[in-house]
């Protein structure tokens, strides 16, 4: 009775008092970003110890407030401190909301911090907590935390996530390029790449990015064509009242450092080539062979940023942003080039390659905010991104060619001169409008690339071990077996893309949320190339100077007609009608047009189904048209045709969130997405580097009528079941452990294959009926050490992926190519089944001295490459271990030097071949030109000051 009576006494008293208090709730908002909510806003009484601080939402509660008036004061670093007067009444719930805009006093200490909720670590995490769909993102800081320089670099930190070293190819969830989106604020990129559905992520440098996120599980409001995951770069942005930056640094590569570098000739030191304009014909007979010596192998980067925002006198806001940035590198591989099929055909255990690369990046972001409603943003992204690369094979005499006229068992050398140079311009427009129940976001885009490789050349060479004796009665001989073993090669790509988006949402209540959108893209590309082969007069001709190829491959020596001497005429496959094929201009050798066309609307709602419990049920209906028409050479009477095809597909979708509680989630989430084929996979043209061949097959649309075809199926996409299980533990602001599950089912799946012939060409076929993948997912972010205010000063970050694929295999494919596999079942192509990442981070505050030093590592196992055919093994890309130390010197508030030593373990990068008579070291055409090499350490300086 006792204990009764305490508990009525006390209910009574509680009850009493709540009657003589009151309680202060509101929303705070960021007025520059459109009232989006503002987290983290630290809301005082003043005269009082009660407080309080906004969350992820812009929510915030001040309860058992004594009936009164107070000042309620909000401050957030980087923004105006907001003290508002407010009466607060006995029993009452008193709602403020408050938008808050830059502090102008203060933006010298806070140039990024008035942005940081979007670009931040701690902000980050807390848009993960809060995402509807499971998705993870890496912003800025951690980015310059690491030393990362690109976006490709960016999202290997993410779990589940590897790059492919020795070229830009991403994987995520073991999936490559083609099940992979990238999009620049919500809207599509172009690819800049023949060989790639998506853009080269390197070109976006560090200095362009806000933040990268990867959302790994399928949403209503992405293309249908989704697998592996769509990755999205906010470019970044300004608001306050003005900054200017400039940096520079220099870095030196290990292998290069000492090297006589080479390059083309005709290019310039920040990647431009000036002979467009030019016939290439007319470049062949205007401008030489040989490679030229290189400007010192230092590597050099500079840049500034700068930013300013103007206030009107009715509130609204225009800023502007603006970044340029160049840097160059330079790379020397000494390693092998072997190309292996069903027997060794070509091989060259001695060889090494110059690389001098460049990149040339310039955005313009301007931000017009109109009222606390209405805003509009324009961006305007220019990337130069050029590689020059000189390749010799074959240095030790002893490189091998098993169609060689004159000894097939040694003496074999090739030089191969390239320059590549992709320009990309992209432009985009972006509105957002919130109203009462409504918001509205839509945005435009036109993508233009132009992709070219000029003035490839390449030389072949017998009995070069005769160039390295010093017997001058022996002589080098150029191989002549067909005209264009020794040529000169064009190609040019030239794409356009049209793209927008509208979504809007409307809040029916409070627990519905409905969004409607619409998604649209129309793209073409362009392709042609054209050779001039060097045709010698007989297959004995000497080479002056395997140096000098200059000398010989002269005008003076060009065979005009038959009765004019010379060593060589030049030819072209495809003539100019009414032309000879011999010393005359010629038409393009190959040709492609590519039409992609995808009109989307869709549906989804947010429910609340309680406090706990958020489902996003969604579904999307999609049509997509796609056509390739091609006139190449080597299908022959056959090689000048089309396909295409055409469909109207349904895409569902559910996505649920269980809030155990205010730190943890559990997320689920099915879904039905496709995938498409590219126009590289599609348009049967070859292209040919100095061991490999690879290309597409027509096949993947469908098939033809009247064509006899076995295990070619009219499908014109993979059709793909995603389901996904994830629990979240948001241990603090900047801690977290999170574990998942994955499980995929790919129908028809696409896989590139190498053929089992004499050729060796790689192409893309559908290798059977299902592919699936079961994977579990790991990550740890923890602080070790803390300061005062619980900020890290030394924490470690580590996930993990594991894996396991299994695809079935068609014993036959016949169609317009043939292939056959031994094995029933493979595992995926591109899948590790092991990737992870790790990182260590100390930050110290020594009072304006702030440095952050950083070991980061990362690491897949072994996958495959490409598959065997026939009694061939796969073609296997061994695992790469990378670790770098980074360290920031925060000298003074607007003063840094900053240092960084990149891949400390300088493993060797090698693809082999598994045959019979074990492992063979091979080339692969998605890496390098050589394989079994080391890319050396690379150790960097950089000053970085900011007014």
């Amino acid at each position: 009775m006792k204990q009764l009576l305490l508990v009525i006494t006390l209910f009574l008293s509680s009850l009493a008092y709540s009657q003589t208090t009151g309680s202060i709730i509101g929303t705070v908002t960021d007025k520059d970003y459109n009232n989006e909510p503002l987290p983290m806003v630290n809301i005082m009484l003043d005269n009082t110890t009660k407080g309080t601080s906004s969350d992820f939402d812009g929510l915030f509660k001040l309860e058992a407030i004594e009936a009164g008036v107070y000042t309620v004061a909000f401050s957030f670093v980087g923004y105006e401190t907001q003290k508002i007067p407010v009466q607060v009444a006995a029993g009452k719930v008193t709602e403020i909301n408050v938008p808050m805009g830059a502090n102008a006093a203060a933006l010298d200490e806070v140039v990024i911090q008035t942005t940081s909720k979007r670009e931040s670590e701690v902000a980050l995490l807390l848009d993960q907590k809060k995402a509807v769909e499971i998705k993870q993102s890496i912003g800025a800081e951690e980015l310059s935390r690491k030393g990362v320089s690109d976006a490709a670099g960016a999202i290997s930190k993410i779990s589940g996530v590897s790059k492919q070293e020795g070229s830009s190819n991403v994987y995520v969830r073991g999936l490559g390029d083609r099940y992979l989106n990238t999009t620049l604020n919500g809207l599509s990129l172009p690819s800049n790449d023949v060989s790639k559905k998506n853009i080269d992520l390197n070109l976006f440098s560090s200095d362009i990015i806000e933040n990268v996120s990867i959302s790994k599980a399928y949403s209503s409001k992405f293309y249908g064509d989704f697998a592996a995951g769509n990755v999205d770069i906010s470019s970044k942005d300004y608001k306050g009242n003005g900054f200017f930056e400039v940096y520079v640094g220099s870095s030196v590569n290990t292998n290069a450092v000492g090297e006589t570098f080479k390059k083309s000739e005709g290019t310039g030191h920040f990647g431009f080539y000036n002979r467009y304009d030019h016939n290439p014909f007319a470049v062949v007979l205007s401008h030489q062979i040989d490679p030229i010596t290189a400007s010192t192998p230092i590597n050099t980067s500079i840049g500034t940023s700068f930013g300013k925002s103007f206030t009107f006198k009715n509130d609204s806001k225009l800023s502007l942003y603006g970044t340029v940035f160049f840097n160059n590198s330079y790379e020397y591989r000494e390693g092998s080039n072997i190309d292996y099929t069903n027997v060794e055909k070509k091989a060259f255990e001695k060889a090494e390659e110059f690389e001098y690369g460049t990149t040339t990046t310039a955005m313009a972001n301007l931000n017009y905010r109109i009222d606390n409603s209405n805003s509009l943003s324009y961006t305007s992204l220019f990337i130069n991104n050029s590689s020059d690369n000189v390749g010799y094979f074959g240095i030790d005499g002893k490189g091998r060619n098993r169609d060689a006229n004159l000894n097939t068992d040694k003496g074999f050398y090739q030089m191969n001169v390239q320059f590549s140079q992709n320009l990309i311009y992209v432009n985009q427009l972006v509105g957002k409008h919130n109203f009462d129940r409504f918001d509205l976001v839509w945005g435009i885009g036109y993508n233009k690339v132009f992709a070219h490789e000029p003035d490839r050349k390449r030389v072949s060479i017998e009995n070069y071990h005769f160039a390295l004796d010093n017997d001058p009665t022996t002589k080098a001989t150029y191989f002549n077996n067909v005209a264009f073993d020794n040529q000169r090669y064009f190609q040019n790509i030239d794409d356009d893309e049209l793209n927008g988006r509208v979504n809007l949402a409307y809040d029916i209540n409070d627990a519905i949320k409905l969004n409607i959108g619409y998604n649209g893209r129309t793209k073409q590309r362009s392709f042609d190339n054209i050779r001039y082969g060097y045709d010698f007069s007989s297959s004995s001709i000497p080479v002056s100077n395997a140096g000098n190829i200059n000398q010989d491959v002269s005008l003076n020596n060009l065979m005009v007609n038959q009765q004019s001497g010379g060593l060589y005429q030049i030819k072209v496959i495809n003539t100019v009608p009414g032309l000879s094929n011999t010393n005359r201009p010629g038409l393009p050798e190959n040709t492609y047009k590519g039409n992609l066309d995808i009109y989307a609307g869709y549906v989804n709602a947010e429910i609340k189904a309680s406090e706990k419990l958020l489902i996003v049920p969604g579904v999307r209906l999609e049509n997509i048209k796609q056509k390739v028409a091609y006139d190449v050479i080597n299908l022959g009477s056959r090689g000048n045709d089309s396909i295409s095809s055409a469909e109207t597909i349904a895409l569902p979708s559910i996505s649920l969130k269980y809030k155990l509680n205010d730190d943890q989630n559990l997320r689920f989430s099915a879904s039905q997405t496709i995938s498409l084929p590219e126009f590289k996979e599609v348009a049967p043209f070859v292209y040919e580097s100095v061991s490999q061949r690879i290309g597409g097959n027509p096949d993947l649309l469908g098939t033809k009528s009247g064509q006899a075809y076995v295990n070619v199926k009219d499908v014109s996409y993979s059709k793909i079941l995603n389901l996904d299980l994830k629990y979240e533990w948001f241990i603090s602001k900047s801690e977290l452990f999170s574990v998942g599950a994955f499980y995929k089912e790919i129908n028809n799946p696409i896989n590139q294959v190498v053929a089992f012939d004499a050729t060796g060409t790689q192409r893309y076929f559908r290798t059977g009926d299902q592919a699936r993948i079961l994977g579990f997912e790991a990550e740890l972010r923890k602080n070790i050490l803390v300061d005062n205010n619980d900020d890290a000063l030394l924490s470690g970050g580590i996930n993990v992926t594991y894996m396991h694929t299994e695809q079935d295999l068609y014993n036959t494919i016949s169609g317009t190519y043939s292939v056959s596999f031994r094995n029933e079942k493979e595992a995926l192509q591109g899948a590790s089944p092991i990737i992870l990442n790790a990182d260590i981070n100390y930050s110290p505050t020594f009072g304006n001295y702030k440095p952050t030093a950083n070991l980061v590592f990362s690491y897949f196992s072994d996958r495959i490459d490409a598959l065997g055919s026939g009694q061939l093994g796969n073609v296997i890309e061994k695992g790469i271990p990378t670790f770098d130390f980074i360290l920031k010197n925060k000298v003074t508030a607007n003063f840094e030097i900053n240092l960084a030593i990149k891949n400390i373990l300088n493993p060797k990068v090698q693809y082999i071949r598994e045959t019979n008579q074990g492992d063979i070291i091979v080339t692969s055409p998605n890496g390098k030109d050589v394989s079994d090499y080391t890319k050396g350490m690379h150790l960097g300086l950089e000053l970085n000051y900011k007014f």
